[in-house]
């Protein structure tokens, strides 16, 4: 079953008559919200990146992400070199390699992101062999955040910062 969390009741009707047309062998569940709950109960998500990314890989889900900017943005951030990342998801940023296929620019077509998730989807011990890596990224950064939030307060109580 595909689950489409619409953003906002504009978004759902803009969505409907969409969906409605797209001709699918099974009808997708088009829902107010709730994004949340469609991304943990996935087999795979499909997303843009962003923030997003970091909430799939932290429910420990398989993802396929997308994202593509205007070409001509594109094309002069290319043009001038101004373009230095290998990678643009933040589980995949985190982990310096590929642990969610990303699918950027000329890349994300509507094709390429089925295949992917399809891909994900038909091979589950893809998931299963991310598990360890994404528990291990969620406790770096749970460790990361300690470590910050003891610096932050070690700082305070230096500098005298807290309220009496």
């Amino acid at each position: 079953q595909v689950v489409i969390p619409a953003a906002n009741p504009a978004c759902h009707d803009a969505l409907a008559p969409m969906v409605a047309a797209a001709g699918f062998a099974q009808s997708p569940l088009l829902t107010d919200g709730k994004a949340r709950e469609a991304m943990v109960a996935a087999d795979v998500v499909l997303l843009a990146s962003g923030t997003a990314t970091l909430e799939a890989m932290l429910a420990k889900r398989a993802m396929v992400v997308g994202y593509k900017v205007a070409p001509l943005t594109y094309r002069i951030v290319k043009a001038f070199g101004m373009l230095k990342v290998e990678r643009y998801a933040l589980p995949n940023v985190l982990a310096g390699s590929d642990v969610a296929p990303e699918l950027m620019q000329d890349d994300c077509t509507p094709e390429n992101l089925a295949a992917a998730v399809l891909n994900q989807f038909q091979h589950p011990e893809i998931t299963g062999a991310l598990q360890p890596r994404y528990r291990e990224l969620h406790e770096s950064l749970r460790q990361d955040a300690s470590a910050r939030a003891a610096d932050a307060i070690a700082g305070l109580l230096r500098s005298g910062g807290f309220p009496s």
